[in-house]
């Protein structure tokens, strides 16, 4: 491993995507019933939280891909055909949760002030150079990436949880760990006249900013969702940290792949998790074909 603080050559310093990597572009479409209010086990924190994400997703992943595309002049044949790839995947994610938002709603939640927290931020950030926002797009796909990599390894996050739901998550992580490279060498492209340190300062500083949002923002979130329920209180608070940080704990668990993040030979394939795309895709069955 590289010692902290060495930058080796660019050309050493990141590990390509495997070469037989495939993104597959599933497009599906998950049960459009209603399902419990609490559809996760009947645990209105687990529900929370992953609403709270969910509300984030339709303007996040647009987002993702203005970012993306704005760089996408003069790449490799190989990094082009992928962010057409990464592109198709992202639109597909969008229009699923709408849908799940949308039955969410419906159960009598009120997601506005999260997508107006989101349009918000997004129009502060278009307000800066672009190069800003694919920094903050290659952190937040890591971020995206990482929970993917633990929804998939840990069964237990979606034990007991409304069967169409927990394979829409499923889905979304496979996919998310299929294009989890795509954004970063885009990244490396769109900065590939500058300094080692220069570019690592820059994505550095981002991610230290954007987990600072996405941890406390998200934690507002989940308690203003919960709050509908009439569920409040410190001992609500807690009992969110604890899931959170605790059990099933994927804050926690994501911590050694965020560290990671910083370091001197950082790319998102230096760890090739495929397995659990094979293993989670293989227990999703193929929907019917849609009228």
């Amino acid at each position: 491993m590289n010692a902290l603080g060495k930058f080796p050559p660019l050309e050493e310093a990141v590990t390509p995507a495997p070469a037989d990597l495939a993104i597959t572009v599933r497009d599906r479409r998950f049960a459009r019933a209603s399902k419990p209010r609490w559809w996760l086990n009947g645990d209105p924190i687990a529900t929370a939280w992953l609403h709270s994400l969910s509300a984030t997703f339709p303007r996040g992943e647009a987002f993702f891909i203005e970012s993306v595309k704005a760089f996408r002049e003069g790449t490799p044949p190989r990094l082009a055909e992928e962010i057409r790839a990464f592109v198709a995947q992202e639109v597909n994610h969008s229009r699923e949760h709408i849908a799940f938002n949308r039955a969410a709603v419906e159960a009598g939640y009120d997601l506005s002030a999260i997508d107006a927290h989101v349009a918000e931020w997004i129009d502060i950030a278009r307000s800066r150079p672009v190069i800003f926002n694919l920094a903050a797009t290659i952190a937040l796909e890591h971020f995206t990436a990482m929970m993917a990599h633990e929804f998939l390894l840990r069964p237990e996050y979606f034990e007991g949880a409304h069967a169409e739901s927990a394979a829409l998550w499923r889905w979304h992580a496979i996919e998310e760990i299929e294009h989890k490279g795509v954004a970063y060498d885009t990244f490396l492209h769109a900065t590939k006249g500058w300094s080692r340190w220069k570019r690592w300062k820059l994505k550095s500083l981002v991610m230290l900013a954007v987990t600072n949002d996405f941890v406390r923002n998200r934690i507002r979130d989940t308690l203003q969702l919960l709050a509908q329920d009439g569920i409040t209180g410190p001992r609500v608070r807690w009992r969110l940290l604890a899931y959170l940080f605790w059990s099933p704990g994927v804050l926690r668990r994501i911590l050694p792949a965020w560290l990671g993040y910083f370091l001197p030979g950082f790319h998102p394939w230096n760890h090739d998790d495929r397995a659990l795309i094979a293993n989670a895709a293989a227990d999703l069955a193929e929907p019917k074909a849609a009228a």
